[in-house]
C-alpha cells in the first residue's frame, strides 16, 4: 500500500471518460464553425458566378461593384446574425441580416436554375455568345421581381383559409363549431404594430367561437415586443382563447410569453385543456408545450400529452394544439382526433419547403395520420427572419368543425 505522502505527489487525474471532453467540444465546434463558413460560401458564391463571373464580360466597372457588394455582405452577414439574433438583440442589426438571408437565398435558387438552363443551352449549342449576360440579366429580374412580391405577400394581412373538417365522435351540439387558428405571428425586429391589430380585426371578423394562437408568437421577450402583442388583446371568442408555445419562445422567454398571454385574456394550455361546451355535448381542447422545451432547461416545461389529458373522459373528442406537426405520432398514439399545428411557414421561400418536409411529416394543409387522427397544419400568419414569402402564402385559417362526413376545403 502507498504511503501518504505518494498519495498527495499524485498528480490530480480528471474522472474516467472527462479526459477528452474538452477538445471533443473543441472539435464539434471547429467542425461546426467549417460547415458554417463552407455554407455560406457556397450561398453567396454562385450567385456571384452566376451574375459576373460565368462568361458575362460585364464592363469592369459593372464587375467590380458587384463583387465587392456580394463580398461586403458575405462578410458582414456573421457579424449581424451575431449582434441581431445573439445576446444584445440589436433590431436593426436583424433587419438587416434576415433581408440579406432572404434575398441571398432567392438569389442562390435562381442562380441554381440559370446554371441548369445554362448547361442546356451549352449543349445544345444555343444562345450564342451572350447566353451567359442573358442568364444573368434573367436570373436578376426574376429575383428582384419576386423579392419584390414576396417582400409584400410577408407584410400583407393574411388571407383566410376556410375548411370544413369531420370529427367522427363530435356531438351534434357542437356541430358547425367555428375554430380560428393563428400561428407563427412572430412579431419580431420590424415593427408590425398595426399590422398586428389589422390581423386581430380580421379574426374578429370570422365571429370565432374558439381562437387558437398556435406558438411561435413572437421573435424576443415580452417587454421586447408589447406593443406588437398587445393587440392580441382585443381579440373576442365566444367560447376560448388558448395559446401554446412554439420553439422560438423557448429562444426567449418562454414562460413570460405564456404570463403575457394570460395577461392578455387568453388560457395558455401549458400541457392542459379546457372543455369547451355547448347544445349538451362537450369537446375536449388541449395544448402541449412545444418539443423543444425540455431541452430549454426551463423549469417546468417539456411536452407531457397525459398531463394534458389527464382527467379527461377517454369517449370525448379531443382538439390538440401542438406548434410542430411531428409531434402528431404522439397525438395519433393517444388517439386524439385533431391536432392543430404550425411551425412550418409552408416552407416560407420556395424551395425550402423540401427542406422542411425532411424534418416534418407535413408542411401544410389536413392530413390523416393512423386510424382516426387528423392534423392542419397551418402556413402561419407572419414570418421569421426574411421578411419575405414566396410561394408560400400566409393564413388565417378557419376550421369549421363537423360531426361525420368528407372534409371540404375553399
Amino acid at each position: 500500500m502507498a504511503d501518504s505522502d505518494s498519495i498527495r505527489a499524485e498528480p490530480d487525474l480528471p474522472p474516467v471518460g472527462e479526459s477528452n471532453a474538452g477538445p471533443r467540444r473543441s472539435l464539434r465546434a471547429r467542425l461546426g464553425g467549417a460547415v458554417v463558413v463552407l455554407v455560406l460560401a457556397v450561398l453567396f458564391f454562385l450567385p456571384w458566378w452566376t451574375l459576373f463571373g460565368s462568361g458575362t464580360d460585364w464592363p469592369l466597372p459593372v464587375f467590380l461593384v458587384g463583387t465587392v457588394v456580394l463580398a461586403a455582405m458575405l462578410v458582414a452577414f456573421p457579424f449581424l446574425m451575431a449582434a441581431g439574433h445573439g445576446r444584445r438583440r440589436a433590431d436593426r442589426a436583424a433587419r438587416i441580416a434576415d433581408s440579406t438571408l432572404g434575398v441571398i437565398w432567392v438569389l442562390f435558387t435562381w442562380s441554381a436554375l440559370g446554371g441548369l438552363v445554362h448547361l442546356v443551352l451549352i449543349g445544345l449549342d444555343a444562345g450564342g455568345a451572350d447566353r451567359a449576360r442573358v442568364i444573368a440579366v434573367a436570373v436578376a429580374v426574376v429575383s428582384a421581381g419576386l423579392l419584390a412580391w414576396g417582400h409584400h405577400e410577408a407584410m400583407r394581412v393574411p388571407r383566410v383559409k376556410r375548411l370544413d373538417v369531420h370529427v367522427p365522435r363530435l356531438g351534434a351540439g357542437l356541430d358547425g363549431t367555428r375554430v380560428v387558428v393563428l400561428a407563427d405571428t412572430h412579431y419580431g425586429p420590424i415593427d408590425r404594430a398595426d399590422w398586428s391589430a389589422r390581423v386581430t380585426e380580421a379574426v374578429n371578423e370570422l365571429d370565432a367561437d374558439v381562437v387558437i394562437h398556435a406558438g411561435d408568437i413572437a421573435d424576443g421577450t415580452p417587454t421586447q415586443r408589447h406593443a406588437q402583442s398587445a393587440p392580441l388583446g382585443t381579440i373576442r371568442s365566444r367560447l376560448a382563447k388558448v395559446y401554446v408555445t412554439g420553439n422560438h419562445e423557448y429562444f426567449g422567454e418562454a414562460q413570460g410569453w405564456l404570463d403575457r398571454m394570460a395577461e392578455l385574456g387568453w388560457e395558455p394550455l401549458h400541457n392542459a385543456h379546457v372543455m369547451v361546451e355547448r347544445g349538451g355535448d362537450s369537446l375536449v381542447l388541449a395544448g402541449v408545450d412545444d418539443v423543444t422545451a425540455e431541452s430549454s432547461g426551463l423549469t417546468g416545461h417539456g411536452t407531457n400529452l397525459v398531463g394534458a389529458l389527464a382527467g379527461t373522459d377517454p369517449d370525448r373528442p379531443v382538439l390538440l394544439v401542438a406548434h410542430q406537426p411531428k409531434f402528431v405520432r404522439q397525438a395519433a398514439a393517444a388517439g386524439i382526433d385533431l391536432q392543430v399545428s404550425g411551425h412550418t411557414h409552408g416552407g416560407q421561400i420556395w424551395p425550402f419547403n423540401f427542406l422542411v418536409r425532411v424534418d416534418q411529416p407535413v408542411v401544410h394543409g389536413l392530413s390523416h395520420h393512423g386510424e382516426r387522427t387528423q392534423l392542419y397544419t397551418s402556413r402561419g400568419a407572419g414570418f421569421w427572419g426574411p421578411p419575405f414569402r414566396v410561394f408560400a402564402p400566409s393564413e388565417i385559417t378557419l376550421l369549421t368543425l363537423r360531426s361525420g362526413g368528407e372534409d371540404d376545403a375553399s
